[in-house]
């Protein structure tokens, strides 16, 4: 009877030991990105964070840090390349900064609708050629996953309904040389800055237009300074999930099997998630008395854009126009 108790105190003893070396072994890891909660880039941090806790058993925790806490996409980068954040989410716009064939991704008009985005970011084979591209341009952090906030829209004080609408407008746009090419071939100017700045700029009238998804527009309250929403979808609103490189090389076969699963839910979950998220966003924009325009002429624009997807691709560099010519080739 003894006997039998003590085995059962040393049994009771080693679930503690157990669960005590498991609760000191569980390590915390922060997930960066510029947009506020209720986004499609919280949700990509969402369901990041759930899988990587269940599949680690709660050893590899996600603390997420939105709203740029700690720092614009472009400052973003740079810690993650240093290591000082493990991860972030990032418009694959501001990751041509590193590696300017990401610039691919922002080709306006490169995705024919919403199915050909999520198909696209869901997509295996174009995955693996962006991570490709940037092991192969840049250093200090990986690709683990695509994401999406849906596709931009151009919004204003003034209707635009179709190309000619804005020329001579000054548009804020990502400082890539994607946007750098198209807006000026549409006849407007443009104008670089962080995205925080981009309420004031829009209220005092240093930017005539600004451009993003509608759950951007809404959740930022970018429409208390530019009420008209105009439907251009002119592009995708693509983001890339990145791991440092110095947390990827501290991690053990099974901790990167982990979050590499853990990723892929974001590249197969969130991008849908994303759009759903559009819809009730523009509801809401309705009811709240927003003027949306609806019936832009896109054709107006894809008339001037479609020529320079094939030349910009070429000129950004092999990576991208590998990329280029994936995406078009899903149905």
């Amino acid at each position: 009877m003894i006997a039998r108790s003590m085995r059962g105190l040393a049994a009771a003893a080693a679930v503690l030991f157990v669960t005590g070396a498991g609760a000191q072994e569980a390590k915390h890891y922060r997930f960066a990105y510029d947009q506020p909660r209720n986004t499609g880039y919280s949700i990509a941090g969402d369901i990041f964070a759930e899988k990587l806790k269940e599949l680690s058993k709660g050893t590899m925790i996600i603390d997420q840090y939105p709203g740029a806490q700690l720092g614009q996409e472009p400052q973003v980068l740079q810690l993650v390349k240093a290591g000082d954040v493990e991860f972030s989410i990032i418009s694959s716009a501001n990751t041509a900064t590193i590696s300017p064939q990401a610039g691919v991704m922002s080709l306006h008009y490169l995705f024919r609708d919403e199915n050909h985005v999520v198909k696209g970011l869901a997509d295996p084979r174009v995955f693996e050629a962006l991570k490709a591209m940037i092991d192969e341009t840049t250093q200090g952090l990986h690709v683990i996953a695509t994401g999406s906030q849906g596709v931009r829209h151009m919004y204003a004080k003034r209707e635009i309904r179709n190309v000619a609408d804005i020329k001579g407008a000054k548009v804020r746009v990502q400082a890539t040389a994607t946007e750098d090419t198209m807006f000026p071939a549409y006849g407007a100017q443009t104008v670089h800055m962080p995205f925080g700045s981009v309420y004031t700029s829009l209220q005092t009238g240093v930017v005539d237009v600004a451009e993003n998804s509608i759950n951007v527009y809404l959740v930022n309250k970018h429409y208390e300074v530019a009420p008209v929403l105009n439907i251009t979808e002119h592009e995708a609103n693509n983001a890339l999930v990145f791991i440092s490189d110095k947390l990827w090389q501290s991690l053990s076969a099974e901790q990167k099997g982990w979050v590499q699963t853990a990723a892929n839910e974001i590249s197969t979950k969130e991008p849908a998630k994303a759009f759903e998220l559009e819809r009730t966003a523009a509801e809401k924009l309705k009811k709240m008395g927003v003027k949306i325009v609806d019936n832009v002429d896109k054709k107006s624009f894809t008339a001037v854009a479609d020529p320079y997807l094939d030349k910009l691709a070429k000129e950004l560099g092999p990576h991208a126009e590998k990329v280029k010519d994936l995406i078009r080739s899903i149905n």
